[in-house]
Protein backbone atom coordinates (compact mmCIF):
# COMPACT_ATOMS: atom_id res chain seq x y z
CA UNK A 1 0.00 0.00 0.00
CA UNK A 2 1.46 3.54 -1.07
CA UNK A 3 2.57 5.48 2.29
CA UNK A 4 -0.04 8.35 1.29
CA UNK A 5 -2.67 5.96 0.71
CA UNK A 6 -1.73 4.28 4.21
CA UNK A 7 -1.49 7.31 6.08
CA UNK A 8 -5.49 7.88 4.97
CA UNK A 9 -6.63 4.89 5.68
CA UNK A 10 -5.26 5.23 9.14
CA UNK A 11 -6.67 8.48 9.65
CA UNK A 12 -9.71 7.04 9.14
CA UNK A 13 -9.98 4.20 11.00
CA UNK A 14 -8.52 6.34 13.98
CA UNK A 15 -11.96 8.90 12.98
CA UNK A 16 -13.94 5.78 13.19
CA UNK A 17 -12.46 4.38 16.43
CA UNK A 18 -13.19 7.56 18.13
CA UNK A 19 -16.84 8.15 16.90
CA UNK A 20 -17.67 4.87 18.44
CA UNK A 21 -16.20 6.09 21.47
CA UNK A 22 -18.26 9.30 21.49
CA UNK A 23 -21.16 7.46 20.26
CA UNK A 24 -21.28 5.16 23.48
CA UNK A 25 -21.69 7.48 26.29
CA UNK A 26 -24.98 6.88 29.10
CA UNK A 27 -26.72 9.25 28.97
CA UNK A 28 -26.71 10.73 25.73
CA UNK A 29 -25.24 13.78 25.84
CA UNK A 30 -26.66 17.19 24.67
CA UNK A 31 -23.93 17.56 21.87
CA UNK A 32 -20.94 15.61 20.99
CA UNK A 33 -18.28 17.06 18.35
CA UNK A 34 -15.15 15.04 17.23
CA UNK A 35 -12.55 17.08 16.42
CA UNK A 36 -9.45 17.07 14.31
CA UNK A 37 -6.47 15.90 15.77
CA UNK A 38 -4.63 13.36 17.31
CA UNK A 39 -6.11 11.64 20.61
CA UNK A 40 -4.53 12.80 23.98
CA UNK A 41 -2.54 9.71 25.50
CA UNK A 42 -2.56 9.74 29.64
CA UNK A 43 0.02 8.02 31.16
CA UNK A 44 1.28 7.12 34.61
CA UNK A 45 2.61 10.29 36.10
CA UNK A 46 0.39 12.37 34.52
CA UNK A 47 -0.76 15.47 36.31
CA UNK A 48 -4.28 16.42 36.97
CA UNK A 49 -4.49 20.43 37.69
CA UNK A 50 -7.73 22.06 39.79
CA UNK A 51 -9.38 24.82 40.70
CA UNK A 52 -9.89 25.28 44.41
CA UNK A 53 -13.53 24.43 44.22
CA UNK A 54 -12.92 21.09 42.73
CA UNK A 55 -9.81 20.03 45.17
CA UNK A 56 -11.45 17.09 46.53
CA UNK A 57 -12.74 16.02 43.11
CA UNK A 58 -9.37 16.19 41.43
CA UNK A 59 -8.32 13.47 44.12
CA UNK A 60 -11.76 11.32 43.61
CA UNK A 61 -10.44 11.38 39.90
CA UNK A 62 -7.07 10.36 40.94
CA UNK A 63 -8.73 7.36 42.44
CA UNK A 64 -10.68 6.12 39.67
CA UNK A 65 -8.08 6.51 37.11
CA UNK A 66 -6.25 4.27 39.27
CA UNK A 67 -8.59 1.30 40.16
CA UNK A 68 -10.19 1.65 36.30
CA UNK A 69 -6.85 1.93 34.36
CA UNK A 70 -4.13 1.43 36.55
CA UNK A 71 -2.75 5.00 36.42
CA UNK A 72 -0.70 6.69 39.01
CA UNK A 73 -1.28 10.44 38.11
CA UNK A 74 -0.57 13.44 40.00
CA UNK A 75 -2.36 15.72 41.29
CA UNK A 76 -1.61 19.50 41.70
CA UNK A 77 -3.68 22.81 42.18
CA UNK A 78 -3.67 24.83 38.88
CA UNK A 79 -2.04 27.76 41.04
CA UNK A 80 0.77 25.93 41.46
CA UNK A 81 1.54 23.46 38.16
CA UNK A 82 4.45 24.26 36.90
CA UNK A 83 3.47 22.45 33.49
CA UNK A 84 0.47 22.20 31.41
CA UNK A 85 -1.71 19.44 32.74
CA UNK A 86 -2.96 16.74 31.16
CA UNK A 87 -6.15 16.68 32.52
CA UNK A 88 -7.55 20.61 33.71
CA UNK A 89 -10.37 20.78 36.07
CA UNK A 90 -11.57 24.34 35.75
CA UNK A 91 -14.28 26.41 37.59
CA UNK A 92 -16.14 28.68 34.58
CA UNK A 93 -18.50 31.54 35.32
CA UNK A 94 -19.32 31.18 31.43
CA UNK A 95 -20.95 27.90 32.19
CA UNK A 96 -24.89 28.85 32.05
CA UNK A 97 -26.29 26.28 34.05
CA UNK A 98 -25.26 24.52 37.96
CA UNK A 99 -24.93 20.86 36.49
CA UNK A 100 -23.65 21.92 32.87
CA UNK A 101 -20.20 20.38 31.82
CA UNK A 102 -17.64 20.89 29.12
CA UNK A 103 -15.20 18.13 28.06
CA UNK A 104 -12.54 19.45 25.45
CA UNK A 105 -9.69 17.02 24.69
CA UNK A 106 -7.34 18.07 22.28
CA UNK A 107 -3.50 19.44 21.81
CA UNK A 108 -2.85 16.62 24.10
CA UNK A 109 -4.80 18.41 26.98
CA UNK A 110 -8.45 17.00 28.58
CA UNK A 111 -9.89 20.03 30.02
CA UNK A 112 -13.33 19.93 32.04
CA UNK A 113 -15.25 23.38 32.80
CA UNK A 114 -18.18 23.95 35.25
CA UNK A 115 -19.35 26.10 37.89
CA UNK A 116 -20.72 23.74 40.34
CA UNK A 117 -18.86 19.99 42.20
CA UNK A 118 -22.21 18.46 40.63
CA UNK A 119 -21.41 19.96 37.11
CA UNK A 120 -17.43 18.57 37.39
CA UNK A 121 -18.41 15.33 38.38
CA UNK A 122 -20.86 14.80 35.41
CA UNK A 123 -17.61 15.49 33.49
CA UNK A 124 -15.61 13.61 35.31
CA UNK A 125 -18.08 10.27 34.64
CA UNK A 126 -18.06 11.00 31.09
CA UNK A 127 -14.28 10.74 31.00
CA UNK A 128 -14.20 7.72 32.79
CA UNK A 129 -16.74 6.02 30.34
CA UNK A 130 -14.29 7.47 27.63
CA UNK A 131 -11.15 4.98 29.08
CA UNK A 132 -10.89 1.51 29.00
CA UNK A 133 -11.90 -0.79 31.86
CA UNK A 134 -8.61 -2.47 32.45
CA UNK A 135 -4.72 -1.76 33.48
CA UNK A 136 -2.77 -0.42 30.74
CA UNK A 137 0.13 1.64 30.65
CA UNK A 138 -1.30 4.21 28.07
CA UNK A 139 -5.16 5.24 27.45
CA UNK A 140 -6.09 7.61 24.71
CA UNK A 141 -8.99 9.98 24.57
CA UNK A 142 -10.32 11.14 20.89
CA UNK A 143 -10.34 14.58 20.15
CA UNK A 144 -13.26 15.95 20.85
CA UNK A 145 -16.05 18.40 22.49
CA UNK A 146 -18.73 17.79 24.63
CA UNK A 147 -21.08 19.91 26.01
CA UNK A 148 -23.80 18.48 28.20
CA UNK A 149 -26.32 19.53 30.95
CA UNK A 150 -29.43 17.49 32.55
CA UNK A 151 -33.02 17.50 31.36
CA UNK A 152 -34.40 18.01 35.04
CA UNK A 153 -32.82 19.37 38.53
CA UNK A 154 -34.29 16.49 40.77
CA UNK A 155 -32.76 13.02 39.55
CA UNK A 156 -33.13 10.59 41.94
CA UNK A 157 -33.02 7.09 43.14
CA UNK A 158 -34.16 5.47 46.64
CA UNK A 159 -33.32 2.83 48.98
CA UNK A 160 -35.17 1.38 51.61
CA UNK A 161 -32.63 0.19 54.03
CA UNK A 162 -35.90 -0.81 56.88
CA UNK A 163 -37.33 -3.98 55.29
CA UNK A 164 -33.90 -5.21 54.80
CA UNK A 165 -30.88 -3.46 56.22
CA UNK A 166 -27.54 -3.15 54.16
CA UNK A 167 -23.87 -2.43 55.26
CA UNK A 168 -22.23 0.84 55.13
CA UNK A 169 -20.25 -0.43 52.22
CA UNK A 170 -23.37 -1.06 49.82
CA UNK A 171 -25.01 1.93 50.55
CA UNK A 172 -21.15 3.86 49.37
CA UNK A 173 -21.37 1.27 46.32
CA UNK A 174 -25.09 2.36 45.59
CA UNK A 175 -24.06 6.55 46.01
CA UNK A 176 -21.30 4.99 43.21
CA UNK A 177 -23.83 3.69 41.13
CA UNK A 178 -25.59 7.00 40.99
CA UNK A 179 -22.72 9.00 40.65
CA UNK A 180 -21.48 7.06 37.58
CA UNK A 181 -25.52 7.54 36.23
CA UNK A 182 -24.94 11.70 36.53
CA UNK A 183 -27.94 11.34 39.17
CA UNK A 184 -27.72 13.83 41.82
CA UNK A 185 -29.74 12.56 45.19
CA UNK A 186 -29.80 9.70 46.90
CA UNK A 187 -33.52 9.17 48.91
CA UNK A 188 -32.56 7.61 51.88
CA UNK A 189 -35.43 5.83 53.89
CA UNK A 190 -34.54 5.40 56.99
CA UNK A 191 -37.53 4.79 59.32
CA UNK A 192 -40.94 2.06 58.99
CA UNK A 193 -42.87 -0.68 60.47
CA UNK A 194 -39.97 -2.65 60.70
CA UNK A 195 -37.39 -0.56 62.08
CA UNK A 196 -35.53 2.35 62.87
CA UNK A 197 -32.18 2.45 60.88
CA UNK A 198 -30.58 5.47 62.33
CA UNK A 199 -29.05 6.05 65.65
CA UNK A 200 -30.72 8.65 67.82
CA UNK A 201 -29.57 10.58 70.86
CA UNK A 202 -33.10 11.71 72.05
CA UNK A 203 -34.87 8.91 72.19
CA UNK A 204 -32.46 5.97 72.23
CA UNK A 205 -34.94 2.92 72.99
CA UNK A 206 -35.53 3.68 69.12
CA UNK A 207 -32.02 2.24 68.97
CA UNK A 208 -32.06 -0.64 71.38
CA UNK A 209 -35.70 -1.69 70.93
CA UNK A 210 -36.96 -0.29 67.26
CA UNK A 211 -33.82 -0.93 65.44
CA UNK A 212 -34.88 -4.68 66.13
CA UNK A 213 -37.71 -7.19 65.04
CA UNK A 214 -37.93 -11.09 66.45
CA UNK A 215 -39.08 -12.46 63.04
CA UNK A 216 -39.34 -11.76 59.45
CA UNK A 217 -41.53 -12.96 56.90
CA UNK A 218 -40.47 -15.54 54.68
CA UNK A 219 -41.78 -15.62 51.14
CA UNK A 220 -44.57 -13.44 49.58
CA UNK A 221 -47.06 -11.51 51.60
CA UNK A 222 -49.95 -13.57 49.97
CA UNK A 223 -48.67 -16.71 50.58
CA UNK A 224 -51.17 -18.56 53.13
CA UNK A 225 -50.19 -20.29 55.72
CA UNK A 226 -47.66 -16.97 55.86
CA UNK A 227 -43.79 -18.74 57.35
CA UNK A 228 -41.30 -16.42 59.37
CA UNK A 229 -37.87 -17.28 60.30
CA UNK A 230 -37.97 -16.43 63.81
CA UNK A 231 -34.36 -15.09 64.07
CA UNK A 232 -33.55 -11.62 65.32
CA UNK A 233 -33.15 -8.66 62.60
CA UNK A 234 -31.78 -5.39 62.23
CA UNK A 235 -29.56 -3.00 62.92
CA UNK A 236 -28.84 0.82 62.85
CA UNK A 237 -26.19 3.12 61.35
CA UNK A 238 -24.15 4.86 63.75
CA UNK A 239 -23.89 8.97 63.81
CA UNK A 240 -20.33 8.05 62.66
CA UNK A 241 -21.03 6.15 59.93
CA UNK A 242 -24.29 8.48 58.93
CA UNK A 243 -21.34 11.28 58.61
CA UNK A 244 -19.35 8.94 56.26
CA UNK A 245 -21.68 8.39 54.17
CA UNK A 246 -22.94 12.14 53.78
CA UNK A 247 -19.15 13.31 53.16
CA UNK A 248 -18.40 10.34 50.70
CA UNK A 249 -22.08 11.44 48.55
CA UNK A 250 -20.63 15.12 48.74
CA UNK A 251 -17.13 14.20 46.60
CA UNK A 252 -19.33 12.76 44.14
CA UNK A 253 -22.16 16.18 44.40
CA UNK A 254 -24.82 13.72 45.77
CA UNK A 255 -27.08 15.08 47.89
CA UNK A 256 -28.84 12.68 50.55
CA UNK A 257 -32.42 13.30 51.60
CA UNK A 258 -33.37 11.33 54.62
CA UNK A 259 -36.62 9.81 55.21
CA UNK A 260 -38.23 9.31 58.70
CA UNK A 261 -42.13 8.39 58.02
CA UNK A 262 -44.78 9.89 60.16
CA UNK A 263 -47.34 9.78 61.16
CA UNK A 264 -48.36 6.40 60.01
CA UNK A 265 -45.62 3.78 59.08
CA UNK A 266 -44.36 4.14 62.80
CA UNK A 267 -44.79 0.54 64.38
CA UNK A 268 -40.94 0.70 65.29
CA UNK A 269 -41.80 3.79 67.09
CA UNK A 270 -44.47 2.79 69.37
CA UNK A 271 -43.04 -0.47 69.75
CA UNK A 272 -39.65 1.69 71.60
CA UNK A 273 -42.40 4.22 73.26
CA UNK A 274 -45.92 2.72 73.31
CA UNK A 275 -46.91 6.37 74.95
CA UNK A 276 -46.61 7.76 71.50
CA UNK A 277 -49.34 5.44 69.98
CA UNK A 278 -53.19 5.79 70.29
CA UNK A 279 -53.03 2.93 72.73
CA UNK A 280 -50.54 3.20 75.05
CA UNK A 281 -51.45 0.33 76.96
CA UNK A 282 -50.57 -2.07 74.53
CA UNK A 283 -47.22 -4.09 73.71
CA UNK A 284 -46.27 -3.71 70.35
CA UNK A 285 -43.43 -5.28 68.51
CA UNK A 286 -41.61 -3.90 65.52
CA UNK A 287 -43.24 -5.63 62.40
CA UNK A 288 -41.90 -8.61 61.22
CA UNK A 289 -44.06 -8.61 57.57
CA UNK A 290 -45.27 -6.30 55.39
CA UNK A 291 -48.43 -4.58 54.46
CA UNK A 292 -49.55 -2.94 57.41
CA UNK A 293 -51.86 -0.36 55.89
CA UNK A 294 -55.06 -0.72 57.70
CA UNK A 295 -54.11 -4.43 58.84
CA UNK A 296 -52.16 -3.31 61.67
CA UNK A 297 -51.66 0.14 63.91
CA UNK A 298 -49.15 2.06 63.30
CA UNK A 299 -50.23 5.26 63.86
CA UNK A 300 -48.91 8.08 66.32
CA UNK A 301 -51.41 10.00 68.37
CA UNK A 302 -51.51 13.58 68.43
CA UNK A 303 -50.08 14.62 72.00
CA UNK A 304 -47.84 16.68 73.83
CA UNK A 305 -45.17 13.65 74.16
CA UNK A 306 -45.76 12.91 70.13
CA UNK A 307 -44.83 16.62 68.84
CA UNK A 308 -42.22 16.95 71.78
CA UNK A 309 -40.75 13.26 70.47
CA UNK A 310 -41.09 14.72 66.35
CA UNK A 311 -39.72 18.12 66.98
CA UNK A 312 -37.03 16.43 69.05
CA UNK A 313 -36.07 14.10 66.23
CA UNK A 314 -36.70 16.12 63.10
CA UNK A 315 -34.29 18.54 64.75
CA UNK A 316 -31.55 16.09 65.30
CA UNK A 317 -31.89 14.73 61.88
CA UNK A 318 -31.77 18.17 60.57
CA UNK A 319 -28.50 18.49 62.20
CA UNK A 320 -27.08 15.65 60.91
CA UNK A 321 -27.82 15.79 57.50
CA UNK A 322 -26.52 19.18 55.18
CA UNK A 323 -29.67 18.59 52.96
CA UNK A 324 -32.13 21.91 52.53
CA UNK A 325 -34.89 18.99 52.37
CA UNK A 326 -36.35 16.18 54.59
CA UNK A 327 -38.57 13.64 53.51
CA UNK A 328 -41.48 13.05 56.19
CA UNK A 329 -43.51 10.25 54.60
CA UNK A 330 -47.27 10.89 55.21
CA UNK A 331 -48.19 7.98 52.83
CA UNK A 332 -50.47 5.30 53.75
CA UNK A 333 -51.79 6.79 56.78
CA UNK A 334 -54.49 4.58 58.13
CA UNK A 335 -57.23 7.27 59.80
CA UNK A 336 -59.24 4.01 61.38
CA UNK A 337 -56.92 3.67 64.13
CA UNK A 338 -57.54 7.39 64.86
CA UNK A 339 -61.16 7.28 64.43
CA UNK A 340 -60.87 4.71 67.45
CA UNK A 341 -59.35 6.40 69.73
CA UNK A 342 -61.74 8.50 72.24
CA UNK A 343 -58.36 11.00 73.08
CA UNK A 344 -57.32 11.67 69.29
CA UNK A 345 -61.22 12.25 68.49
CA UNK A 346 -61.21 15.34 71.57
CA UNK A 347 -57.83 16.71 69.80
CA UNK A 348 -59.40 17.02 66.33
CA UNK A 349 -62.56 18.69 68.07
CA UNK A 350 -60.16 21.01 70.63
CA UNK A 351 -58.35 21.69 67.50
CA UNK A 352 -61.07 22.66 65.21
CA UNK A 353 -59.74 20.21 62.50
CA UNK A 354 -62.53 18.60 59.89
CA UNK A 355 -61.40 15.25 60.26
CA UNK A 356 -59.10 12.75 60.16
CA UNK A 357 -57.52 13.66 56.93
CA UNK A 358 -56.98 17.40 58.21
CA UNK A 359 -55.46 15.77 61.40
CA UNK A 360 -52.69 14.30 58.84
CA UNK A 361 -52.16 17.37 57.52
CA UNK A 362 -51.66 18.57 61.14
CA UNK A 363 -48.66 16.54 61.58
CA UNK A 364 -46.82 17.51 58.38
CA UNK A 365 -47.27 21.18 59.07
CA UNK A 366 -46.03 20.99 63.13
CA UNK A 367 -42.55 18.74 61.61
CA UNK A 368 -42.51 21.69 58.81
CA UNK A 369 -42.61 24.25 61.21
CA UNK A 370 -40.42 22.14 63.61
CA UNK A 371 -37.58 21.68 60.33
CA UNK A 372 -38.47 25.38 59.17
CA UNK A 373 -36.78 26.30 62.69
CA UNK A 374 -33.78 24.53 60.85
CA UNK A 375 -34.36 26.11 58.22
CA UNK A 376 -35.27 23.21 56.14
CA UNK A 377 -38.02 22.23 53.89
CA UNK A 378 -40.49 19.28 53.41
CA UNK A 379 -40.62 16.47 50.60
CA UNK A 380 -43.53 13.90 51.57
CA UNK A 381 -45.21 11.73 49.28
CA UNK A 382 -48.98 12.76 47.65
CA UNK A 383 -50.83 11.46 50.54
CA UNK A 384 -49.59 15.00 52.72
CA UNK A 385 -51.86 17.01 49.80
CA UNK A 386 -54.86 15.46 50.93
CA UNK A 387 -55.63 17.97 53.61
CA UNK A 388 -55.00 22.40 53.21
CA UNK A 389 -51.20 21.98 53.13
CA UNK A 390 -48.95 25.22 52.60
CA UNK A 391 -47.53 24.58 49.01
CA UNK A 392 -43.92 25.46 49.55
CA UNK A 393 -43.98 21.42 50.66
CA UNK A 394 -42.81 19.21 47.45
CA UNK A 395 -44.85 16.01 46.62
CA UNK A 396 -43.02 13.09 45.40
CA UNK A 397 -45.92 11.23 43.57
CA UNK A 398 -45.83 7.45 43.14
CA UNK A 399 -49.63 7.40 41.74
CA UNK A 400 -50.75 8.18 38.11
CA UNK A 401 -50.48 11.53 36.55
CA UNK A 402 -54.32 12.35 37.42
CA UNK A 403 -52.47 12.95 41.11
CA UNK A 404 -49.18 14.87 39.75
CA UNK A 405 -52.06 17.39 38.10
CA UNK A 406 -54.16 17.80 41.18
CA UNK A 407 -50.71 18.52 43.11
CA UNK A 408 -49.43 21.17 40.20
CA UNK A 409 -53.18 22.41 40.35
CA UNK A 410 -52.85 22.97 43.73
CA UNK A 411 -49.68 24.93 43.08
CA UNK A 412 -47.03 22.11 44.60
CA UNK A 413 -43.91 21.24 42.84
CA UNK A 414 -43.67 17.60 41.88
CA UNK A 415 -41.19 15.14 41.83
CA UNK A 416 -42.63 12.32 39.60
CA UNK A 417 -41.99 8.78 41.00
CA UNK A 418 -45.18 6.51 39.47
CA UNK A 419 -45.34 2.85 40.93
CA UNK A 420 -45.67 1.81 36.78
CA UNK A 421 -43.27 2.39 35.92
CA UNK A 422 -40.53 3.58 38.84
CA UNK A 423 -40.79 1.07 41.67
CA UNK A 424 -38.10 -1.36 41.19
CA UNK A 425 -39.64 -3.66 43.60
CA UNK A 426 -42.18 -4.80 40.45
CA UNK A 427 -41.08 -7.56 38.62
CA UNK A 428 -39.07 -6.75 35.08
CA UNK A 429 -40.13 -10.16 33.70
CA UNK A 430 -43.33 -12.09 33.53
CA UNK A 431 -41.44 -15.56 33.84
CA UNK A 432 -43.24 -17.21 36.48
CA UNK A 433 -39.44 -18.18 37.57
CA UNK A 434 -38.39 -14.93 38.31
CA UNK A 435 -36.86 -13.97 41.31
CA UNK A 436 -39.92 -12.86 43.99
CA UNK A 437 -41.20 -9.85 43.51
CA UNK A 438 -44.07 -7.46 45.27
CA UNK A 439 -46.05 -7.45 42.09
CA UNK A 440 -46.67 -5.64 38.80
CA UNK A 441 -44.64 -5.46 35.76
CA UNK A 442 -42.54 -3.12 35.19
CA UNK A 443 -39.95 -4.27 31.86
CA UNK A 444 -36.89 -2.08 30.76
CA UNK A 445 -38.68 -0.36 28.16
CA UNK A 446 -41.75 0.34 30.10
CA UNK A 447 -38.67 1.95 32.23
CA UNK A 448 -36.67 4.08 29.34
CA UNK A 449 -40.18 5.24 27.72
CA UNK A 450 -41.41 6.91 30.09
CA UNK A 451 -41.45 10.96 30.30
CA UNK A 452 -41.66 12.42 33.74
CA UNK A 453 -43.64 15.42 31.91
CA UNK A 454 -46.33 13.24 30.51
CA UNK A 455 -48.95 14.78 27.70
CA UNK A 456 -51.54 14.74 30.25
CA UNK A 457 -49.61 17.38 32.12
CA UNK A 458 -48.24 18.89 28.83
CA UNK A 459 -51.87 19.59 27.73
CA UNK A 460 -52.08 21.43 31.30
CA UNK A 461 -49.89 23.59 31.13
CA UNK A 462 -48.30 22.05 34.12
CA UNK A 463 -45.25 21.37 32.65
CA UNK A 464 -42.85 23.90 35.01
CA UNK A 465 -43.90 22.24 37.76
CA UNK A 466 -42.18 18.92 37.36
CA UNK A 467 -38.86 18.76 39.06
CA UNK A 468 -37.94 16.03 38.10
CA UNK A 469 -38.47 12.26 39.09
CA UNK A 470 -36.96 9.19 41.01
CA UNK A 471 -37.02 5.39 40.60
CA UNK A 472 -38.04 4.00 43.95
CA UNK A 473 -36.63 0.36 45.59
CA UNK A 474 -38.83 -0.91 48.01
CA UNK A 475 -36.66 -3.83 49.87
CA UNK A 476 -39.39 -6.49 51.08
CA UNK A 477 -38.05 -9.38 48.67
CA UNK A 478 -34.62 -8.01 48.34
CA UNK A 479 -33.02 -9.64 51.51
CA UNK A 480 -28.75 -9.44 49.53
CA UNK A 481 -27.12 -6.62 48.32
CA UNK A 482 -27.02 -8.80 45.05
CA UNK A 483 -30.77 -9.06 44.66
CA UNK A 484 -30.48 -4.91 44.97
CA UNK A 485 -28.26 -4.70 41.94
CA UNK A 486 -30.35 -7.21 40.28
CA UNK A 487 -33.86 -5.18 40.97
CA UNK A 488 -31.43 -1.61 39.91
CA UNK A 489 -29.73 -2.83 36.64
CA UNK A 490 -30.15 -2.19 33.54
CA UNK A 491 -33.69 -0.05 34.92
CA UNK A 492 -31.68 2.46 36.65
CA UNK A 493 -29.20 3.06 33.38
CA UNK A 494 -32.77 3.99 31.66
CA UNK A 495 -33.79 6.04 33.80
CA UNK A 496 -30.65 8.07 34.35
CA UNK A 497 -31.13 8.43 30.39
CA UNK A 498 -34.82 9.47 31.10
CA UNK A 499 -33.94 12.72 33.44
CA UNK A 500 -31.14 13.56 31.95
CA UNK A 501 -31.22 13.37 28.36
CA UNK A 502 -34.40 15.12 26.26
CA UNK A 503 -37.33 13.41 24.71
CA UNK A 504 -35.76 13.83 21.15
CA UNK A 505 -32.31 12.46 21.97
CA UNK A 506 -34.25 8.99 23.17
CA UNK A 507 -33.97 5.99 20.60
CA UNK A 508 -34.86 2.66 23.22
CA UNK A 509 -32.82 0.43 19.92
CA UNK A 510 -29.80 2.69 20.44
CA UNK A 511 -29.89 2.84 24.02
CA UNK A 512 -29.77 -0.69 24.19
CA UNK A 513 -26.44 -0.45 21.91
CA UNK A 514 -25.01 1.88 24.27
CA UNK A 515 -26.06 -0.13 27.39
CA UNK A 516 -24.04 -3.27 25.90
CA UNK A 517 -21.76 -1.34 24.95
CA UNK A 518 -20.26 0.88 27.91
CA UNK A 519 -22.78 -0.31 31.02
CA UNK A 520 -22.72 -3.77 31.20
CA UNK A 521 -18.98 -3.91 31.05
CA UNK A 522 -19.58 -1.30 34.04
CA UNK A 523 -21.81 -3.58 35.84
CA UNK A 524 -19.02 -6.40 35.68
CA UNK A 525 -16.14 -4.25 36.95
CA UNK A 526 -18.63 -3.14 40.05
CA UNK A 527 -18.75 -7.32 40.48
CA UNK A 528 -22.72 -6.07 40.48
CA UNK A 529 -25.57 -8.94 39.42
CA UNK A 530 -28.34 -7.25 36.65
CA UNK A 531 -31.55 -8.99 35.02
CA UNK A 532 -29.62 -10.40 31.91
CA UNK A 533 -32.84 -11.01 29.46
CA UNK A 534 -34.11 -7.28 29.39
CA UNK A 535 -34.79 -7.53 25.66
CA UNK A 536 -36.92 -10.59 25.89
CA UNK A 537 -39.59 -8.81 27.84
CA UNK A 538 -41.40 -5.50 26.14
CA UNK A 539 -42.97 -3.33 27.05
CA UNK A 540 -47.15 -3.74 27.46
CA UNK A 541 -48.92 -2.13 24.40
Amino acid sequence: MHKQTLFVFLLLLSKTINAQQLNTIVPVPVKTEQLNGQPVKLTTNAVISFDDIFTQQAAYLQQQLQQQCGLQTIAQNRKDAKSKASISLQFSNSISKDEMYVLESQQQQIIIKAKTVRGIVNGIQTLLQLLPLKQTAVVEVPACRIFDYPRFAYRGMHLDVVRHFFPVSYVKKYIDYLTFHKFNTFHWHLTDDQGWRIEMLSYPKLNSVGSWRDSTLIGHFKDAPARYEHKRYGGYYTRAEVKEIIAYAAVRGITIIPEIDIPGHSRATITAYPELSTDPTNKWGVAATWGMYNRVNNVLAPTPATFEFLRKVFHEIADLFPSPYIHVGGDECSKMWWKQSATTQQFIKQNKLKDEVALQTYFIEQVSKYLKEKNKKVIGWHEIMEGKLDTSTIVMNWANDAKAIEAANKGFNVIMTPGKPYYFDHYQSKDPKDSLAIHGYNPLEAVYNYDPVPASIKQKGLADKILGGQANVWTEYMEWTTKVDYMVFPRMTAVSESLWSMPSQKNYTDFLRRLKATVIPRYQYWNSSWFKDFEKWPAEK
